[in-house]
């Protein structure tokens, strides 16, 4: 992944952990140890989901650009058809308390939105690809000696 993918991807996934932990610890307190588990189950998934997405559509953006915009689609209905899988399969679980996950679901990911836009309005990316074939060849200059 180029540094500027890294960077975003930090710049996103830090934010979104820091919120998750105050998520927790709330959760903690109101609801017990499930629902502290809960919440950080909650923020693992809206961090694994949507880092595993932004790095497939910058995979793709670079190798099929023509294709990202149907990508990112596809990527968006994927990941809630695999969200709806999970709570499917969690949806009777004891293990951790299920409103405490839901919530940290819905905080995590408004955080990691936020924090997305955030990252892409301070990168400086280049709109226009320098031409690498004006590299290659020398400079005419004015002189014919």
């Amino acid at each position: 992944m180029p540094s500027q993918d890294t960077r975003t991807l930090l710049q996103s996934a830090v934010p979104t952990a820091a919120v998750g932990v105050i998520v927790a610890v709330v959760s903690g307190v109101v609801a017990g140890g499930k629902g502290a588990l809960g919440a950080v189950v909650g923020t693992v998934v809206v961090i694994a989901f949507m880092g595993l997405g932004m790095f497939v559509l910058q995979r793709t953006a670079k190798s099929l650009p023509q294709l990202f915009q149907a990508m990112g689609m596809m990527l968006y209905v994927a990941q809630l058809l695999l969200l709806l899988i999970f709570m499917a399969l969690f949806k009777d679980t004891t293990l951790f308390n299920p409103k405490a996950f839901a919530v940290a679901l819905v905080v995590a990911t408004v955080a990691w939105m936020a924090a997305q836009a955030r990252a892409h309005m301070k990168a400086k990316i280049l709109y226009v690809e320098p031409d690498s074939e004006q590299k290659d060849k020398p400079e005419k200059s004015g002189s014919s000696a």
